[in-house]
């Protein structure tokens, strides 16, 4: 299908009032509530990262929850997205997933049969354990609720939403082998994937925090790259400039569609010059696309250029 051209005035007043970026860019004000009960831990993080003292590292954790219309029109891919999620939340902070447990609610036990096929099918094909949960039986509410958590271990050197810096590059490490799932904004290069691929990339951004070539990471999830962009600019209080004309995109893609995609393996990196070519022979022998498409700024708040335009998001 050919490309529907936007201008880049039209891309920005879109991306600027679409939910699921208001969303992510306004995401702080849901969890304000917890900040004086996080201890060393801070918010805004893919995982809550707590210190061990017994490894010398920290623990990773973090939870999912699935929307309900996205359990009832997909309930298989529910199940294995709830794995997926997690799993790229402790890549994205480079650590390594130990286990994943899930909550269920539901109003008839064979409801949930199609959801834990999924969750069992990602759980083989990522090689992490389903230990355990909770299941509700519901009397009233006729919907499905999934949600998941994950428990993880990193060492002493994280990848975090709090580290990019001004001037640093900001990076995209994305597997583009993959296509949209039904009519949804889903880059699906999982499930079309075999389990030693699928491992092996996650564990590039736990070796990648071993490397010390980059202290700043952030996943790319619902809200897409501007989403999640918002939320890693937010929580290391600086902006971004970004050129969409170096940016990777499906053939075919309009870019808002692309913009506010949710990959199964996508993240944004914050890379100093120095360490750019070593990150990107560090993905690129494994199938994995890696682009520089612009940089953090000192000035707050994102930008946008394309083909010599420019324009700044108000979010």
């Amino acid at each position: 299908m050919p490309e529907v051209k936007t201008s880049l005035s039209q891309l920005a007043a879109d991306l600027q009032t679409h939910p699921a970026i208001l969303e992510k860019a306004q995401i702080h004000r849901a969890y304000a509530p917890a900040v004086e009960l996080t201890g060393s831990s801070r918010i805004g993080d893919d995982c809550a990262a707590i210190p061990d003292p017994v490894s010398g590292g920290h623990l990773l954790f973090a939870s999912e929850g699935m929307l309900d219309s996205f359990v009832a029109e997909d309930p298989w891919f529910a199940g294995y997205s709830a794995v997926m999620v997690n799993l790229s939340d402790v890549a994205a902070m480079g650590g390594r997933p130990i286990a994943i447990t899930n909550t269920l609610w539901t109003p008839d036990q064979t409801g949930t049969n199609e959801i834990w096929l999924g969750m069992r099918a990602a759980s083989i094909a990522y090689g992490v354990p389903v230990v355990g949960g909770h299941t509700t039986k519901t009397k009233h509410d006729k919907a499905v609720t999934l949600g998941a958590s994950v428990l993880g271990r990193a060492g002493q050197h994280l990848l975090t939403s709090f580290d990019a810096k001004p001037d640093d590059h900001l990076v995209i490490v994305i597997d583009m082998q993959g296509a949209y799932r039904k009519d949804k904004p889903f880059w699906n290069a999982s499930t079309t994937s075999n389990a030693e691929k699928l491992q092996n990339n996650l564990e590039l951004l736990a070796s990648l925090a071993e490397t010390k070539w980059c202290a700043a990471a952030k996943d790319i999830s619902n809200g897409g790259i501007i989403g999640t962009l918002a939320m890693f600019c937010n929580c290391s209080e600086v902006g971004a400039e970004v050129v969409l004309d170096k940016l990777p995109r499906p053939v075919g893609t309009d870019w808002l569609k692309w913009l506010v995609s949710f990959p199964s393996y996508g993240y944004l990196l914050a890379v100093k010059d120095e360490n750019l070519n070593a990150v990107t022979s560090h993905f690129c022998p494994h199938g994995i696309t890696v682009a520089s498409f612009g940089r953090f700024t000192a000035t707050q708040g994102i930008s946008l250029s394309l083909e010599g335009n420019s324009e700044t998001l108000k979010l």
